[in-house]
């Protein structure tokens, strides 16, 4: 089995067997806690730029099928793994996780003690890498992880989102068990693509909505002109202070209608209501993390995937009310306008993978639109 090597910009090394695609790639090396859901993760646009460390030992041991994606394919720079499964048992599987990332030119690395790059992460916090299965010069890598251009200020959402409109009903060919309905009339909503999940979009057409996606950089003007009845700003990858452009239409479309903001369209709903963001040390990323609603006190496990955060402190709080926090850290997950319709969570509600506890966040966004229409 071919060789790998993984090297942060520290100077750490990480050496592994290659797996999926030959090659050699640079992002910041993360890690995520969740048990499964690998291929939802590794989907999920909101990675682009990033090296993906998963923290459960054995993956692949369901395979991979052509329903439980997140977007049009992989999106992350590399994938690492303990121990990839050679049997994938699962009566969905149409192929391994191997052939997968094959197809897609990922590159990836097993055998590696994933315990260890994950606490040294936590404790240095997440840094710049690069896995390769060509250039094995350890000092080559560590100077490549060094000059490699990492997150801050960087726009990746122009790498992901889409080039063209396009109606959600169209992700319906990813699930043929989705069975749109509603029970009332349904709601005309304009979701903003800044790297959108597809099971964003089940959601909403779930909870009666018919959901057109336009590109990042849609005017706010041309959204208006649609005539929506709900405004929907999406998760995405990279550092939301970079998305300026997104940031100004976001303030054009305050107060003319109401708007739901998940992830990265949560930070960017900060910045255009004159808030701050800044980045974590090594992020959330998994399906565990514990959020406390402060109006009803109710706890709810979440799905999170983010590297960056709003500053409370920056929030003027005459205009937004803080809703919710993180419980590990006491960061913000959570916010509405105290005046407006428009509300927004760091979290992920939609899971993809998760737990569901936040699916009712998709119900508020429509009976909010009920009542401002």
């Amino acid at each position: 089995m071919a060789k790998a090597i993984i090297a942060l910009e520290d100077g750490t090394i990480f050496k592994g067997s290659s797996f999926g695609a030959s090659g050699e790639k640079t992002g910041e090396v993360v890690f995520n806690t969740s048990m499964m859901g690998y291929q939802e993760i590794m989907t999920d646009p909101s990675y682009k730029g990033q090296i993906v460390t998963m923290t459960y030992p054995l993956i692949g041991n369901y395979g991979i099928n052509a329903e439980d994606i997140e977007s049009s394919g992989p999106k992350v720079e590399g994938f690492i793994i303990k121990e990839r499964s050679r049997l994938s048992s699962n009566w969905r599987s149409q192929k391994g996780l191997d052939e997968y990332l094959k197809e897609h030119n990922i590159v990836g690395i097993e055998g590696v003690d994933t315990r260890a790059i994950t606490l040294h992460i936590r404790l240095q916090g997440a840094m710049k890498g690069v896995i390769s299965t060509e250039d094995l010069d350890v000092k080559s890598l560590v100077e490549k992880a060094r000059c490699s251009p990492g997150l801050i200020g960087r726009d990746l959402v122009k790498e992901v989102t889409c080039d063209k409109p396009y109606k959600a009903e169209e992700i319906l060919r990813y699930a043929p068990q989705l069975t749109a309905h509603s029970h009332g009339s349904r709601k005309k909503v304009i979701a903003m693509d800044f790297g959108i999940k597809y099971n964003i979009l089940r959601c909403l057409i779930e909870a009666g909505c018919d959901v057109e996606v336009v590109p990042a950089k849609t005017k706010a003007g041309d959204i208006l002109r649609q005539g929506p009845d709900g405004i929907l700003l999406s998760n995405g990858p990279g550092d939301p202070a970079a998305i300026t452009y997104a940031v100004e239409e976001i303030k054009k479309l305050i107060g003319k209608k109401p708007i739901f903001g998940i992830c990265l369209g949560h930070q960017l709903l900060g910045l255009a209501l004159g808030g701050r963001t800044y980045k974590l040390k090594f992020g959330h990323r998994g399906a565990n993390q514990p959020v406390k609603d402060l109006k009803t006190g109710r706890i709810a496990i979440t799905a999170q995937n983010h590297g960056f955060c709003v500053d409370i402190d920056s929030l003027n709080q005459d205009k937004a009310e803080l809703t919710h926090i993180n419980l590990n850290d006491r960061t913000l997950e959570g916010l509405r306008h105290r005046k407006l319709p428009i509300f927004s969570v760091q979290y992920h509600p939609e899971a993809s993978p998760g737990p569901h506890d936040a699916g009712y966040l998709f119900k508020q966004f429509v009976e909010m639109m009920e009542k401002n229409a």
